[in-house]
């Protein structure tokens, strides 16, 4: 191949690596110092441009927004009915759609919008922007907005790019301030979330946002009647149709029961649960949480645009660079405030000394333009001096620009008062300047005292334990078995009923070979020929067993006994030697260690000189162990039952046995 050569695998890595930084840092993550994506950063600008105090087609925005935005109208109508629903930077009139139903907003040519109040006031300064060429270079757009508030964590944002995500969920508006202002007081804070749907969240594993971190929130359900619940408010990431659906489904699955269920909503969340008679109701609650969307766990994942690259920065990260974002803005926002007041200042005073000693007179006999610029220096000569920077020609040339009939009507007592409230406002603001910190946490407190009454907590904060879907979970079917065939299920009411059962319980099957297994329970599934003992398992609560079997045709007697906890599904466990032809002669199921203390008497085949034909054996004499182990010989004769031995007579064995040990310890 030519050296000139390109490579299609080296095209194609410069290709892949150019398409995902461009979804990275133009599409699906915010950027750190406004908190907003490309998309929403170009519609605020929009809205900017429009703002005219009424309200905009969101169809006119969108188009307007069209020459920003290089991804075509439907991206951009979703992001801003998206930010009109959070109810923060866009006023919305019309149908915007219900974040609780699910219900979509109306057309775009239906619905209308404009900036919030607050919008203007913390996104917006023409003064304090950098700008950019937009992508047709036509327009200039800003690179981010001058933001003095971190939107992100009020919004919260989601998106998904090349080779990484982002899931940044919503907090309080009020908490977020008072977070930024016990940074700027140096004092710690915590920062946890809050939902616009409300409900209950455990926040105790939030890991600030990062990777790693989960949220638990509940939706809030309320016995309203004994047979009676009312869902109030539902979990974020879910509305009332999706949830509803959510619980007919574990109905129909058995997880639970229900009779029927009314879904109410109007403005807020009301859904009624009814329950059949005899059903308990603390426990459907706590089945709700376990197998419908009345409980749903959110994972964070916390990543920003700073510096042109993706971020993973904790919630208190971005609200720390935020504050300081902020106080910067501030800053640049008085030092150019100073700047146009000790301008106002200086023109002001100049042009007072320009009329009141008349100087403009001097230009009456000036036949040339220079002549004019030169006497008007000549006459300010002497009160140089008292300028607080150095006169200049362009200032020279405004005094010309003054209008006679200003001249005529100038008021000396009026233009005092002016130059005396513009010192007043430059003492104000370098007095803001240098005590900037304080005037920070003072802008941050009107901004409270102005939005935050709006903007009440949602999201009860509470501390719950997760549900056990196995203690909650209704046994309302019947486990049937075909031992024949092997087949066992809640399906089969034909055949042999052996429990009660729930769809979420596991089978254990132990055969006459030694050998067993779990299966999940089904309507109908293979367990196993020829077996012994069939039954629920519980894997939390290992049952004890007592086990004497065979090994092999002929082959010693042996007795085990064992716990099973561990195990994986439809797996065949050897519980024995496996040795060809082995045979299980006792098997028994206990569920506590004192109940699998039983004496069994094994009786053995006839042989010459075999005087004693039976054995009484006390099983609790061996260790219990785990299932692996392969036990221990009881007798090497041929066994021809084994059989529990009668409590009456069982208590006799038990005093023989207690006199023998007095014996031997005497």
């Amino acid at each position: 191949m030519p050296e000139n050569d390109t490579s299609l695998k080296g095209m194609y890595s410069d290709w892949f690596l150019e398409y995902a930084s461009y979804v990275i840092l133009e599409r699906a993550v915010p950027h750190i110092n406004d908190g907003l994506k490309p998309v929403q950063r170009r519609i605020l600008h929009s809205l900017k441009e429009k703002d005219d105090g009424r309200f905009n087609k969101v169809a006119n925005i969108i188009g307007h927004t069209m020459q920003y935005h290089p991804h075509g109208d439907q991206s951009i109508g979703d992001a801003l009915v998206n930010m009109g629903q959070k109810e923060l930077v866009v006023d919305t009139q019309g149908n915007w759609g219900n974040i609780l139903t699910g219900d979509r907003a109306a057309a775009p040519r239906y619905i209308e919008s404009r900036l919030s109040l607050f919008a203007k006031e913390v996104l917006f300064n023409k003064k304090t922007t950098t700008w950019a060429a937009s992508y047709d270079g036509r327009n200039k757009e800003p690179v981010t907005l001058p933001a003095k508030f971190p939107l992100v964590l009020a919004h919260g944002a989601e998106g998904i790019a090349v080779g990484l995500a982002c899931k940044i969920l919503p907090h309080n508006f009020n908490e977020i301030l008072d977070a930024c202002i016990a940074v700027m007081k140096k004092e710690d804070f915590v920062l946890l979330p809050d939902f616009p749907q409300g409900g209950i969240a455990d926040a105790s594993e939030y890991n600030d946002g990062l990777r790693g971190g989960k949220v638990r929130v509940r939706a809030k359900i309320e016995q309203y009647k004994a047979r009676e619940l009312i869902i109030r408010e539902i979990p974020y990431g879910t509305n009332a149709g999706s949830l509803v659906e959510s619980i007919l489904k574990a109905n129909d699955q058995g997880k639970f029961k229900i009779s029927r269920i009314e879904d109410c909503t109007a403005e807020n969340i009301e859904i009624h649960v009814y329950l059949p008679a005899g059903c308990d109701a603390d426990q459907t609650i706590q089945a709700l949480y376990a197998f419908s969307d009345c409980e749903v766990s959110i994972s964070p994942n916390a990543c920003v645009i700073d510096d042109q690259k993706p971020k993973f920065l904790g919630i208190s990260e971005i609200l720390q660079h935020s504050a300081k974002h902020t106080k910067g803005l501030l800053k640049q926002e008085l030092e150019i405030q100073l700047h146009e007041l000790e301008e106002k200042w200086h023109f002001s005073s100049l042009e007072k000394i320009f009329i009141e000693h008349r100087i403009y007179r001097r230009i009456e006999e000036a036949t040339t333009w220079e002549e004019v610029i030169e006497e008007i220096w000549n006459g300010l000569e002497s009160f140089l001096p008292l300028f607080k920077r150095e006169v200049t020609d362009e200032d020279i040339v405004r005094l010309t620009e003054i209008r006679i009939k200003r001249i005529s009507k100038y008021d000396s007592f009026k233009a005092d008062e002016l130059i005396k409230s513009i010192e007043k406002d430059i003492k104000a603001t370098k007095r803001n300047l240098r005590n900037l910190t304080q005037y920070t946490i003072a802008w941050y407190e009107s901004l409270k005292e102005k939005y935050g009454k709006d903007f009440p907590r949602r999201t009860e904060l509470s501390s719950f334990d997760k549900v056990n879907a196995k203690t909650v979970v209704v046994a309302n079917d019947t486990l049937y078995v075909n031992r024949k065939e092997g087949m066992a299920g809640y399906a089969m009411k034909k055949d042999e009923a052996i429990c009660k059962c729930s769809r979420m319980d596991d089978i254990i099957a132990f055969s006459k070979d030694g050998t067993m297994r779990v299966v999940k329970v089904q309507d109908k599934g293979f367990i196993g020929k020829d077996n012994l003992h069939i039954a629920i398992f519980n894997r939390d609560e290992p049952k004890y067993y007592n086990m004497i079997y065979r090994d092999g045709r002929g082959g010693k007697a042996m007795v085990k006994r064992f716990q099973v906890a561990g195990v994986t599904r439809e797996k065949l466990y050897d519980l024995t030697k496996g040795t060809p032809g082995t045979r299980v002669l006792w098997l028994s199921e206990h569920d506590t260690e004192e109940e699998a203390d039983i004496f069994v008497r094994i009786h053995l085949k006839p042989a010459p000189r075999l005087r004693n034909t039976q054995i009484d054996l006390r099983l609790a004499d061996m260790d219990i162990k785990g299932r692996g182990v392969k036990g221990n010989i009881v007798t090497p004769h041929a066994v021809d039952r084994v059989a529990r031995i009668p409590q009456a007579e069982q208590e006799v064995l038990e005093k023989k046995a207690q006199r023998a040990a007095a014996r031997n310890s005497s």
